[in-house]
């Protein structure tokens, strides 16, 4: 903060800052006369040197940890339609301060249009819609309403806001269509409407939003198909489309996300197949595709993701044997295939088991087998009989006779005696 000896706060912000107080159950009246110039950690000011006054920029209430110096709220907060008053304010942060009074958002905050640059107003347990006035903070660059109360729709005219960078709506009530006037968004990073009500399909308009790198639309009643439009996001890092009612394939241009490091689109019914284009996303860190109704084989591309550390393909339909790929995979930490109906013998080192330990999962496919001596709850091991079978150039113990004549039955005739005398000596 800017200031001299001599520099006073403009004598409407203190009368407007004393209101706001008194709502959260602060009153300071006595103990700070000049709220700019009394040290207090929750607000922040600026010197105009034209006129001398100080001016009020940035207000701040709730306690976020015990590191912070924001007072506290009482619970019976509100926020005062004062807040108005206060137009040079950039920054207006409210956490947890109206949630044992609930009450809507004033639509007085959209008369900071001038210079209201951030507004969080989380878990205050607002309800009501999302005031339309808000569209009018033309200069917002973070609009944060987590975890409240909010219902009704999305305005379209929030896709006004062209400065702005953080939309998160997420954890409310929130219901209807999502606006495709969002596309005009074009400075979003992030547009979070998660755990929310949401219906209707994903407007693939929304693909125009070049700078995003964070989607989450999980949690909601969305349907429809995954649009294909989706494949071109340039900057994508993280996209969860999880809890849905999504229907379809996964589109093949999910192969282009080339920035992308979370995929989440669990608990759908995409069915189909994974897309081999999917192993074109070589900055895969993620990929969650669990209860989606996916069937087929575990595509062997999947073993081009080499940074890839979660991979949860659970409770599919899956079928075949597990790509010997995925297991060497040098990033891989956590693996799911759980409840489908994979066979084969589990191509796994002693090395890759011990490093996944409990988050290897591999429970309930019946055609699975692991080889001796790795064990994994639920996985049969792999009997020896089937290494006999299987590879009949190398002789077991029962083989013991060389003077056998080489004909193809004399050589089927020694190995059916061989696995006779092998379960013969494990019943003993």
């Amino acid at each position: 903060m800017q200031q001299n000896a001599s520099a006073r706060t403009d004598p409407r912000e203190i009368r407007a800052v004393y209101d706001v107080m008194a709502a959260t159950g602060n009153s300071w009246v006595t103990t700070i006369p000049d709220v700019c110039n009394g040290r207090w950690h929750g607000i922040e000011c600026t010197l105009d040197t034209s006129t001398n006054l100080l001016h009020v920029v940035s207000l701040s209430f709730g306690v976020l940890s015990d590191d912070t110096a924001f007072p506290a709220c009482s619970s019976d907060s509100t926020i005062s339609p004062s807040i108005a008053k206060l137009v040079f304010l950039r920054r207006l942060f409210f956490y947890r301060c109206c949630s044992g009074n609930p009450r809507p958002i004033p639509p007085q905050i959209g008369q900071l249009g001038a210079r209201l640059e951030s507004l969080v107003l989380r878990e205050n347990g607002h309800i009501g819609a999302v005031p339309a006035e808000l569209a009018s903070l033309s200069k917002l660059h973070t609009l944060d309403l987590h975890g409240n109360n909010l219902s009704s729709s999305i305005p379209p005219s929030l896709g006004n806001l062209s400065s702005l960078q953080r939309l998160d709506l997420s954890n409310n009530r929130l219901s209807g269509f999502i606006p495709s006037s969002l596309d005009k968004l074009a400075s979003a990073i992030i547009l979070d409407l998660s755990n929310n009500d949401l219906e209707g399909e994903i407007p693939g308009v929304i693909s125009s939003l070049r700078s995003l790198k964070k989607l989450d639309l999980g949690n909601n009643r969305l349907s429809g198909s995954l649009p294909d439009e989706l494949g071109r996001f340039e900057s994508l890092l993280f996209m969860d489309l999880s809890r849905n009612r999504l229907a379809g394939g996964i589109p093949e241009s999910f192969g282009r996300l080339h920035t992308l490091q979370d995929l989440i689109l669990r608990e759908n019914s995409l069915s189909f197949t994974i897309p081999e284009s999917l192993g074109n996303i070589t900055s895969l860190q993620v990929l969650v595709l669990s209860s989606t109704n996916i069937a087929g084989k575990i595509p062997t591309a999947l073993g081009r993701l080499k940074s890839l550390k979660v991979l949860h393909l659970e409770n599919n339909k899956l079928h075949g044997s597990i790509p010997r790929e995925i297991l060497a995979l040098p990033q891989l930490c956590e693996l799911n295939l759980a409840r489908n109906s994979l066979s084969g013998p589990v191509p796994v080192s002693r090395e890759v088991a011990t490093k996944l330990g409990a988050r290897l999962r591999l429970m309930n496919n019946t055609g699975l087998c692991l080889k001796s001596p790795l064990k994994h709850d639920g996985v049969e091991q792999c009997a020896e009989l089937e290494e006999i079978f299987n590879n009949p150039s190398q002789p077991s113990s029962t083989e013991t006779s060389s003077s056998v004549a080489h004909t193809d039955e004399s050589i089927a005739l020694l190995f059916f005696l061989g696995a006779i005398a092998y379960l013969n000596s494990k019943t003993l």
